[in-house]
């Protein structure tokens, strides 16, 4: 006689854990997805700590060493603790190219955030072919290299060729024809911040218009019909929308004007007499220019110092700004 038994399901079978509890199959899942921006993240910061944190740490340890080109050829190692700092902190250069890198980089950020605004909002206003017209002009601008730009504006600028001079002349200001832009502190400063805003203008500029793009077309419309005029309508629907992105980009513009080297360096070395060095200028000159690394290390370092302070009041202002208005 044969005993018939239940044939088992076909289908698939809970896991059963060794508790009596089936296995949630979702949290490994769950915890892959939580891992992934941190695992797509390691790349950049691989490459941060190689690139720049690398760097920094030996920057550091140099600010502390006497290291001059007698050390340097013969591997000596000679530590002077804060000897450095002291020298920096102590002499008056310091505390004169700092302010003079401050006021430099609050005219050149006034200046570029002033105009890279009006043109940004000029962009939302204009027809297609004009508005690609100029974003290519735009473009071209931004995408030239910091040399090539500087090499453009000492023939601009030169004392008996420079076509600013010449066009100046033609003009009636006869007086200019042979102008030496470069002897004189403040008129080298002025070329040197032409050349930043004439660079910098464009970044804030198409990222304005960008972001005027954004800005819904009803609220003008509802803005219209409540008689609000062309400031009104600046004022209340577009300045409230791009307030962060000015935030923003005024903070970026900051970290990039404080530490223009390239632009001062090439166009006349800090010249003349040293009056237009800025801190990383300074710290160039007193590092590789007078062979004294440690010191130069030293001014870096606390060029760095500055920035960080400078950023973090700024951010502060901004945050208390937007609680203000919360």
């Amino acid at each position: 006689m044969t005993v018939q038994t239940e044939r088992p399901p076909s289908g698939p079978t809970d896991v059963v854990k060794t508790d009596g509890r089936p296995a949630d199959p979702g949290k490994p899942r769950e915890r892959a997805r939580s891992l992934a921006p941190y695992l797509l993240l390691l790349p950049a910061l691989a490459a941060t700590l190689v690139f720049l944190g690398w760097p920094l740490v030996n920057n550091g340890i140099l600010s502390f060493q006497n290291l001059n080109m007698r050390q340097f050829i013969l591997h000596l190692t000679e530590w002077n603790g804060i000897d450095n700092f002291k020298e920096v902190l102590s002499g008056e250069d310091f505390w004169r190219v700092t302010g003079r890198s401050i006021v430099f980089t609050a005219v050149n950020v006034a200046l570029i955030m002033l105009f890279g605004t009006l043109i940004g909002l000029l962009l939302a206003r204009l027809g297609k072919r004009m508005r690609t017209f100029l974003l290519v002009g735009l473009v071209l601008t931004w995408a030239m290299p910091v040399i090539a730009a500087t090499t453009v504006y000492q023939w601009l600028f030169a004392q008996r060729f420079g076509v600013v001079n010449w066009v100046l002349d033609k003009a009636g200001w006869h007086s200019m024809a042979d102008y030496d832009w470069m002897g004189s502190q403040y008129s080298t400063f002025f070329v040197v911040i032409v050349l930043i805003v004439w660079m910098s203008v464009p970044f804030v500029a198409i990222n304005l218009y960008a972001a005027t793009t954004v800005i819904p077309k009803e609220l003008y419309e509802a803005a219209s019909l409540d008689g609000a005029g062309a400031w009104q309508r600046f004022t209340n629907v577009t300045l409230p929308y791009l307030r962060p992105f000015l935030y923003a980009t005024t903070f970026l513009e900051i970290i990039w004007v404080f530490k223009a080297f390239a632009q001062v360096m090439a166009l006349n070395e800090g010249g003349p007499d040293r009056l237009t060095e800025i801190l990383p200028v300074y710290a160039y000159i007193e590092g590789m220019g007078n062979q004294h690394f440690g010191m130069g290390a030293a001014i870096a370092l606390l060029t760095i110092v500055i920035l960080l302070a400078l950023t973090a009041f700024y951010l502060r202002i901004v945050l208390k700004q937007e609680e203000d208005e919360l």
